[in-house]
């Protein structure tokens, strides 16, 4: 017998292919929207009726998608939304994604090419739509002319169009539609109007990544091309003083060593650290002779930090007002030292990793006359415009391939590393294409973290139990003490609760770390939110309340917040009189438009062993297009937060972090995973929330609520891992 590496991959595909098959336990319609396994490389047949869509002979419909797709199913929101107004079969649809270069060229011809925020839907569905119902009416306007009949008496429907006696595809009538410039544009459909929006559709990309054959920037091979390994200064901004290449360079397959240059100020999320590459005729061979290879670094100042010299200052700080006001009513301070009845507690959140499954990688190819990019961000654009930017050349001359995501989570946006820069410019260097792949270390130590944050909030609580002022304070240590990035700052999910407090004041700090930061899945929301949601809880009980009754008496003014309560009540059965070891917990948190409440159930062992049961979510982002895909992303935030806040955490030590894989840095394994049920509670009208974010901020602060009920030990700091559960 001969022993052969096989990759998982190649498995799944070799298994699909043998007699039989190989089964797996999902569902694909029979006829449904398809995508290829490389998107990037179609050219459609078809006539091309707006930049965003063309239509072929046979009716085939290409959309092309400017959004990215990171398993969140933004390619099939995007041609569900473009299908709907054009009214065309689902069968007939095929995606390709939208061209970055020609987006950039044509003065943002797609209008966003950006995908965070959870803003697809939310922010992009009337341009998205209406790029759909000019088409149609475009289609109706040629046939009209063409039947000499009023476009009105025009029947668009299911890619046929008809008038009395008259009838004719939308393939038939493309290319006269292609030259038709429209007096005004289309109003876009209701949702009482959709015939297609709402209904739960399976993701037209899953079937592409369940037989191996989706194509990710990782799996990029181009002829001539050569790999590098990069190593950055471990301590984010240190100095590279020496490098010793005449170590390793007569290594195999060693071609080059490149040093990789910071630009003086530039320290925003794609800017380029200080860094120096190994470049070779493999990954591992590079990868080798780099760790082999004599490097010394200065970290200066910041080799001085760690995460428990932030966590002492930032405990020292809540002791005096902040200087940033984001409330500011003396009232509530006067109303709190006079109370008879004051609850007060402290909540911590260390650095946090975003720790996709895709680590961080990109290809350039760098000739005299163009530039090819291969990169996993989450705005492609944005890719053609570092590069130009790296390189000092015409973005025209830049075409970025947008491919698969393996996640993304808010660390891709805007570029978001300095990879796709390291790889052009070690490309103009050697001459050559390169791909450069971090190793996970170097992925998880170099990431934009999400920061160190600690709040202390403070209520007065008056003789029916309730509040009658609440003051807070928090601090975070963001690069350069960013004031935000996103929505986020360092009380948002504090500031804004929607509890109707008598008197309220806020303040906070934004403190200076070295260790470059960015957005994080529901940004801000996603920290705060534990601390503020745990804290209510405390404040409930403090006054006597059933922590669920709290939260709808404070929010009996808001018609939406109470519909999201009244259903979780309902679907959840909250209680709070199981036998110990057992409990639940709540918690409704409201970000990217959404309020999303979660309810936990949860067993902790005498010994202190957690297991999260069960997770009851509710959210009302108003509408809803594709129940199946927003229950899926429900369930994919309550993983990604529950994992950083009960498992993963960062720690630093001179400086640098020291747990930089998944053997330190730990996410849900499989058998950890709770029972999910989803829930909309959709107030409908002009309201449209975000669902790709919005379910994970409230499952941490649920899931410790449930470990008070279980054992009588409050948690009011992450992660969960750390703290001495175990009960008599």
């Amino acid at each position: 017998m001969t022993k052969k590496n096989l990759s998982r991959r190649a498995f799944i595909k070799s298994s699909a292919a043998a007699t039989g098959g190989l089964m797996l336990g999902f569902h694909i319609p029979a006829r449904a929207a398809v995508i290829g396994p490389k998107p990037w490389t179609k050219i459609p047949d078809g006539v091309e009726i707006n930049a965003w869509l063309s239509i072929e002979p046979g009716g085939l419909v290409t959309i092309r998608v400017p959004h990215t797709e990171m398993g969140q199913g933004g390619l099939t929101s995007v041609a569900m939304l473009i299908a709907e107004e054009l009214d065309v079969e689902w069968s007939k649809i095929q995606c390709v994604f939208a061209d970055a270069n020609r987006h950039v060229r044509n003065n943002k011809e797609y209008i966003v090419m950006s995908t965070h925020g959870s803003q697809l839907v939310r922010l992009q569905h009337p341009h998205l739509m209406q790029a759909g119902a000019s088409a149609r009416e475009r289609l109706k306007e040629a046939a009209a002319k063409a039947w000499g009949v009023e476009r009105a008496a025009v029947v668009a429907a299911q890619g046929v169009l008809t008038c009395g006696n008259h009838k004719g595809t939308y393939a038939e009538f493309a290319a006269a539609a292609s030259k038709i410039k429209l007096d005004k544009e289309p109003a876009i459909k209701t949702p009482a109007q959709w015939t297609l929006l709402g209904k739960p559709m399976q993701r037209i990309d899953i079937p592409n990544k369940v037989d191996g054959s989706a194509q990710y920037a990782i799996d990029t091979r181009v002829p001539g091309m050569v790999y590098a390994a990069v190593k950055a200064s471990p301590a984010p901004w240190g100095v590279l003083k020496s490098y010793n290449f005449d170590a390793v360079k007569n290594r195999p397959g060693v071609i080059a060593a490149v040093e990789l240059k910071a630009v003086p100020g530039k320290r925003d999320q794609p800017d380029m650290q200080n860094a120096v590459a190994i470049v070779a005729d493999s990954w591992y061979r590079a990868k080798t002779a780099l760790d082999l290879m004599p490097i010394e670094w200065d970290f200066g100042e910041a080799g001085k930090t760690s995460s428990a010299a932030y966590f002492a200052e930032g405990r020292k700080l809540m002791d005096a007002p902040g200087p940033l006001v984001t409330k500011d009513d003396p009232k509530a301070r006067e109303i709190l030292a006079a109370s008879k009845k004051v609850v007060t507690a402290d909540y911590e959140r260390p650095f946090e990793t975003h720790a996709r499954m895709e680590p961080i990688n990109a290809t350039v190819h760098v000739q005299a006359d163009r530039v090819d990019v291969w990169a996993p961000t989450q705005d492609q654009s944005s890719a053609v415009t570092v590069v130009a930017d790296q390189l000092g050349v015409d973005p025209k001359i830049v075409f970025a391939h947008t491919m698969f995501l393996g996640g993304g989570f808010g660390g891709n946006g805007a570029g978001g590393t300095g990879v796709t820069r390291q790889a052009a410019e070690i490309s103009r260097q050697v001459k050559r294409p390169v791909k450069v792949l971090w190793t996970r270390e170097e992925d998880l130590a170099q990431d934009k973290q999400r920061p160190l944050a600690v709040a202390r909030l403070s209520a007065a609580i008056g003789d029916n139990g309730l509040p009658t002022a609440l003051v807070t304070r928090a601090a975070w240590y963001t690069m350069d003490g960013a004031n935000q990035f996103g929505s986020a700052t360092a009380d948002y999910g504090i500031y804004n609760m929607a509890y109707k407090f008598p008197q309220r004041h806020h303040d906070r700090y934004n403190m200076k770390s070295h260790i470059p930061s960015s957005t994080h899945r529901a940004p801000g929301a996603n920290q705060m939110g534990f601390m503020a949601e745990s804290f209510i809880d405390e404040i409930a009980i403090a006054g006597g309340w059933n922590p669920l009754d709290w939260r709808i008496e404070m929010t009996k003014d808001l018609p939406d917040w109470q519909l999201v309560l009244k259903t979780l009540k309902e679907k959840s059965g909250f209680r709070t009189d199981l036998p110990k070891g057992q409990g639940m917990g709540i918690a409704v948190v409201e970000s990217h438009g959404t309020i999303a409440a979660a309810c936990a159930s949860v067993n902790v062992s005498k010994r202190g062993e957690l297991s999260i049961e069960k997770m009851v979510i509710v959210l009302d982002a108003g509408h809803v297009i594709n129940p199946h895909a927003a229950t899926e992303q429900a369930e994919s935030s309550v993983v990604y937060e529950m994992s950083h806040a009960w498992l993963g955490g960062l720690e630093m030590e001179k400086g640098r972090f020291v747990n930089t894989n998944f053997d330190t840095y730990n996410l849900m394994r499989i058998n950890q995973m709770p029972v999910i049920e989803t829930y909309f509670a959709s107030s409908g009208g002009t309201k449209w929330g975000g669902l790709g974010e919005p379910a994970g901020p409230p499952a941490p602060a649920a899931v410790a609520n449930a470990i008070w009920y279980a054992t009588g030990k409050r948690v009011r700091s992450t992660p969960l891992k750390q703290h001495d559960l175990s009960w008599v």
